[in-house]
């Protein structure tokens, strides 16, 4: 029966994955249809984690299925999640396959926040199962060989990419059992059982005995590499490498057989003899050193049956000369077999959970673009209200229109009488103050914000330099303060911003203190406002003269422009676009996404036209002021100016001043309350942010600890000592002949799974209680000391059952021997009974001479097993 080697799987620790993803989720994504469906999905990602790992796995295709579909939504969920130890951080905790610990420590394990480290172990599951699947197949018929070969491939191609992949998706020392060192050969362990199952399925077919010693030798050669990769490592459990020589060894004598087939056939007689004997040595070799693991008995006597015959034939018909082994021909290599390409999606029935949410580069791609976008809109915007707040300040300070609405110079002019109406309407001086004093408020609540999200991050980062100087090389996770940079940089960007905007408030209160007269004034009722302007009696009327008309007319262009431009700024916001497609695209057909080029070819074809529209704007408004200045020249030229008509042109000038600044501050305080408001929810996001990294950091640093704790009490505390030879037990008995296993797992020791539990050993009997005879006392009892005797006996033979509890033994602890006892008797002052005489039986003898064993007893062995089963 054909023995075939099969993985054991890694087990995993439970991982929190609803809460973390689903903050994301609600964090990213506004509340809706589409936010409530990731949720789901990040439900029922979390139940098929757990129905992958969380239970024990039958040997059974379904169970496959399920853990490659688990492995494809992994894939599937790397690019679309910040997956990483100072953003989306998820601590994955896996034990080695192979290590199966100890009493004290359990087995080695590690845990890493990387998605790549997940991946990695999940797929080495899958090949680890398609390993145990394929060693259960029945290779009696077509069926179970196709399946076992089919999965064989499957766990090379797993293996062989886990070893290609490894050391980039965890950045750091693996555990033994995913090294590229140990992945690697377990992939070519995997590749020569499918090419020996290919063997076999020739050998049933009776295929052509060329062919079939071709794929007997393929399989040699990948078990000799295989042996060649873990003869000289530790990686591998010892029972692997005997295993594969033998199937080495086997595989080269089942080529050797069927090429002496074909010299028969050839009449190549020596050649068959010669290559009869090889394949004899071959199975003999496997017989002596390997037949634990191994049984070679079939193939032994078919080999020598046709040794015999062939020998036979040659000594009376043939005498062909029989050639040296290394003088034959070397037989041909057929590989039918490949490693399986590990290309997601590997499940049949897989079904992305997160099909309409993006990738992350695209939605770090679509992150940039939209701040593209909105500078490009600020630009045009904000140069279309520099240009406008410019022709404002010109037209106040040449008192335009008033003074065209002030030929009677004792009336309130329009324009102003609207502009103080418009005050009012905005809130007047209430609101702007109001808005005014929220400012410090909303900045202070931003700053205890920051604060408290950098204390976290500084306290952790405190706690993990006193940990790292206190077990200095054993702290071997990475330093907080390199973890913590980018989240430093971010909180050093956002203090930067705060700075600034207090920069910003200071202008606008200078602004508002400057201009405060003013608007109190535009804030009264029209007579008093009327009253507090200074009247002139004008000299002259200028009343339907051809320059007033015409400053009407250039006015009225200028008002005609800024509407134009309102509408254009209008438009400008409005424009729309959704790049997540053309990111996609590229991404898909590139493999990445250059995003500077795409967004700025894209953003030039949206607003080329507008920017454009908005220079014929500030052209037009060049052109405007110009005529305006020169047709205000000739108005003041026939306009007769006194010293009541300066002062009345001169309130009026800062009437219409303190109206645009009023308009302009308060929508500055307006926009100062919305940044601080949208500041803060930014800020919350990162102060959750830098709080959910600290709470894994600190998880993973009560595992470190732990794991330090148990690698300390593993430690010997004293140097290690000989124990004298006569205290050590005698070496069990060897057992039996073990029959050859049908699979060998390599995390388990092959001869635990097939020997017999031992019986443990039986202790010494202890000497039998007295009995009180007044017949067989002793001739002086006056004389017996009443405390224990000074010598101690030998124990008895050790009877058939253990006497008293199996306690364990320890190793470092000398053990009791059963004849001494010092609490007899003496231990309560009990006087000493002398022995007493049964019918049938002889008194006890008294204590022989000092260094003479008690006559009539039995001697004890000269290795006596000790009371104590050892471990």
């Amino acid at each position: 029966m054909a023995t075939f080697i099969s993985v054991p799987l890694k087990k995993s620790s439970e991982v929190e994955l609803v809460k973390p993803l689903s903050k994301f989720v609600t964090a990213t994504y506004p509340a809706g249809e589409e936010q409530a469906e990731y949720l789901r999905s990040v439900e029922e990602l979390n139940k098929l984690r757990k129905s992958a790992l969380g239970r024990p796995l039958d040997k059974h295709e379904s169970s496959l299925e399920i853990l490659l579909r688990y492995y494809d939504q992994l894939c599937s969920v790397e690019p679309k999640f910040p997956f990483s130890e100072n953003q989306l951080c998820l601590t994955f905790t896996w034990k080695d396959a192979f290590d199966k610990g100890s009493l004290f420590s359990g087995s080695v394990k590690l845990a890493l926040a990387s998605i790549g480290y997940e991946k990695t172990c999940v797929l080495f599951n899958a090949a680890a199962l398609a390993s145990q699947i394929a060693s259960e197949q029945n290779l009696d018929n077509d069926e179970g060989l196709k399946t076992a070969a089919k999965f064989y491939q499957l766990a090379s191609g797993a293996f062989g990419h886990i070893r290609d992949t490894v050391l980039s998706a965890l950045n750091r020392e693996p555990t033994m059992d995913i090294s590229p060192e140990t992945v690697g050969t377990l992939s070519n362990i995997m590749l020569a059982q499918a090419q020996e199952v290919f063997f076999l399925k020739a050998a049933s077919d009776k295929m052509k005995d060329a062919v079939i010693a071709k794929l007997a030798n393929q399989a040699a050669d990948y078990y000799g590499d295989a042996f060649k990769q873990c003869q000289y490592k530790d990686n591998l459990p010892k029972e692997v490498l005997p295993v594969l020589a033998a199937k080495h060894c086997i595989m080269q004598a089942n080529a050797e057989l069927h090429q002496s087939i074909l010299a028969k056939q050839k009449k190549r007689f020596g050649e068959e003899i010669a290559r009869l004997q090889h394949a004899a040595e071959l199975v003999k070799t496997v017989a002596t050193s390997h037949d634990e693991y191994v049984s070679v008995k079939d193939l032994t006597e078919k080999i020598n049956r046709a040794l015999t015959a062939a020998k036979k034939d040659n000594d009376f018909i043939y005498h062909d000369r029989v050639p040296e082994v290394k003088d034959l021909e070397h037989i041909g290599k057929a590989a039918l077999v490949k490693p399986t390409a590990i290309t997601p999606p590997l499940s049949q029935k897989f079904a992305d959970l997160f099909e309409k949410m993006v990738p992350m580069a695209v939605q770090q791609s679509m992150s940039i673009y939209g701040q593209r976008k909105a500078e490009t809109v600020n630009r045009l915007v904000g140069t279309m209200r520099e240009a406008t707040n410019l022709c404002n300040g010109v037209l106040a300070s040449l008192n335009l229109p008033a003074a065209l609405e002030d030929l009677s110079g004792d009336s309130i002019p329009q324009s102003i009488a609207e502009k103080a109406r418009a005050v009012v309407q905005l809130g007047g001086l209430q609101s702007i103050e109001q808005l005014i004093r929220d400012l410090p408020e909303l900045l202070t609540r931003n700053r205890e914000i920051l604060d408290e999200a950098l204390k976290m991050l500084n306290d952790e980062e405190t706690t993990d330099n006193e940990l790292r100087s206190k077990f200095n090389q054993r702290w071997n996770r990475t330093p907080s303060g390199d973890l913590y940079k980018p989240l430093r940089a971010e909180g050093s960007n956002f203090s930067n911003i705060l700075d600034k905007a207090v920069q910003a408030d200071q202008v606008v209160r200078d602004r508002y203190n400057a201009h405060c007269d003013m608007i109190t004034l535009l804030c009264k009722p029209e007579n008093e406002l009327n009253a507090a302007i200074p009247s002139a009696n004008p000299t002259k009327t200028l009343q339907g003269s051809e320059v007033v008309n015409v400053l009407r007319s250039q006015l009225a262009q200028l008002d005609e422009m800024k509407r134009e431009r309102e509408t254009l700024e209008e438009e400008i916001k409005a424009v729309t676009f959704d790049m997540s497609t053309v990111f996609l695209t590229s991404l898909a057909q590139d493999g990445a996404i250059s995003e500077e080029q795409m967004s700025l070819s894209k953003l030039d074809q949206l607003y080329g036209a507008y920017n454009q529209r908005v220079q014929a704007t500030l052209r037009t408004q060049e052109e405007l002021l110009g005529q305006v200045q020169t047709s205000h020249q000739e108005f003041s030229s026939l306009k007769q100016s006194n010293t009541e008509a300066n002062q009345r042109e001169e309130v009026l000038k800062k009437l219409a001043s303190a109206h645009d600044s009023y308009v302009e501050i308060s929508n500055n305080l307006r926009e100062g309350t919305k940044f601080y408001n949208d500041l803060t929810e930014i800020l919350l996001k990162f102060q959750n942010k830098c709080s959910d990294i600290v709470f894994a950091r600190k998880t993973e640093r009560d595992e470190l600890l732990k794991d330090l704790q148990q690698s300390i009490a593993r430690e010997p505390s004293a140097p290690s000592f000989n124990v004298p030879a006569y205290q050590s037990a005698p070496a069990a008995p060897a057992g039996g002949p073990t029959p050859a296993p049908r699979t060998v797992f390599t995390g388990q020791p092959q001869q635990a799974q097939q020997q017999p539990p031992q019986m443990k050993p039986n202790p010494p009997a202890r000497p039998p209680p007295p009995s009180f005879n007044p017949q067989a006392a002793s001739p002086n009892p006056a004389t017996t000391p009443t405390g224990p005797p000074n010598s101690n006996p030998q124990p008895l033979a050790p009877p058939s059952q253990a006497q008293g509890p199996p306690y364990p033994s320890y190793q470092g602890y000398y053990q009791m021997p059963m004849g001494y006892n010092p609490y007899a008797y003496g231990q309560y002052n009990m006087p000493y009974m002398p022995y007493q005489q049964t019918p049938g039986q002889g008194g006890y003898p008294a204590a022989p001479p000092g260094g003479q064993p008690y006559p009539g007893y039995p001697q004890q062995p000269p290795q006596q097993q000790p009371y104590y089963p050892q471990q």
